[in-house]
């Protein structure tokens, strides 16, 4: 495991850590199990060229335990706490917390183990990080207020990697069980076109046995939401996300989205500094590979190609945003 953009050592403006939280304890709250089942983009119906490009051809994974019981209390006891914080994510999702690791140490702790993310390589078979933008780490959604609002409509995430944690015991809730479409993202943007949303017979909704229980998912290539609830009941779940540190394979990133959803503050130089690491990665391996030529159409393209990610930043962020995009539902 490696690291991609290390957590920053100091806050943003406007945010200060809970005063009554435990120090994360790997010994204690982690009680990792693997998966029984992984299901691969194949599946789904994507194309082997497709899936050349992205950062690894799995697709999700059965749900598998990441926390002890005294982990998840913990967990749940820090989303109440946090729950203060919540804003909602254009008309995509009502109440969510976003930046909750700049205000838990016990969070930002269980969102960076190391413990956690190897378990998630091994899953994803390939190398990872923790995300390098934070304001994806420790992402929780939180029910809406009313029976008649989505908790999350359909949608495939603005990040490549995560898993997604149910936080409250799923057997205490009627309803908001996570689906994932058995299909591909172009799949559900023609059902949405046509005011349709993935119908049932294609979507999966696993069982999570419990608080503390997490899939897998390739959170850009899988289309996915939190299904409506039949009684108003507490639920919170949560979302870790992952880069690949390879940085050849497709960056798989819809951060325009976020401008209105994040601070602004925050928000600009996490993006700059994603944008960089992955431009540093590409203009790295350039240096190494780079073979002598005389054709200068070739070099810019590779020059052009090294530093895509931080020009493509550039402009979003110059451009700007007023959407969420999702599909329905």
């Amino acid at each position: 495991m490696g690291v991609a953009v290390p957590f920053p050592a100091t806050q943003p403006p406007g945010y200060s850590w809970l005063d009554s939280e435990p120090s994360f304890d790997p010994a204690k709250h982690l009680q990792l199990e693997a998966p029984d089942e992984i299901v691969m983009l194949s599946d789904l119906g994507y194309s082997a060229e497709e899936i050349a490009t992205k950062a690894t051809p799995v697709a999700a994974s059965s749900p598998f335990r990441v926390l002890s019981d005294e982990g998840a209390a913990v967990l749940l006891d820090i989303a109440r706490q946090l729950r203060q914080h919540v804003r909602p994510a254009g008309d995509r999702i009502e109440n969510m917390l976003r930046g909750g690791c700049y205000r838990s140490k016990w969070l930002r702790d269980l969102c960076i183990s190391t413990e956690v993310t190897e378990q998630l390589e091994t899953i994803y078979g390939i190398q990872i990080a923790p995300h390098a933008m934070p304001l994806h780490l420790g992402h929780m959604n939180f029910e809406p207020s009313s029976i008649n609002n989505a908790i999350d409509k359909w949608h495939h995430d603005t990040l490549p990697l995560d898993y997604v944690m149910m936080v409250t015991d799923p057997a205490d809730v009627d309803g908001g069980r996570f689906e994932y479409f058995v299909g591909t993202k172009h799949e559900a943007a023609e059902l949405s076109a046509q005011g349709l949303t993935p119908p049932a017979e294609r979507t999966v909704a696993p069982n999570f046995p419990g608080p503390g229980y997490a899939i897998a998912l390739h959170g850009d290539m899988v289309v996915h939401r939190a299904g409506p609830l039949f009684t108003l009941d507490e639920r919170i779940s949560m979302v870790n996300g992952y880069v690949a540190l390879d940085t050849a394979v497709d960056d798989q990133s819809r951060s325009s989205d976020l401008l209105v959803v994040d601070d602004h503050e925050v928000l600009f130089t996490e993006w700059a500094k994603m944008a960089a690491w992955r431009s540093h990665g590409r203009l790295a391996t350039l240096i190494d590979e780079l073979p002598f030529t005389s054709d200068s159409s070739a070099v810019i393209a590779e020059l052009e190609s090294a530093i895509a990610d931080a020009q493509r930043a550039i402009d979003e962020m110059r451009a700007g945003k007023t959407t969420v995009e999702h599909y329905g539902g």
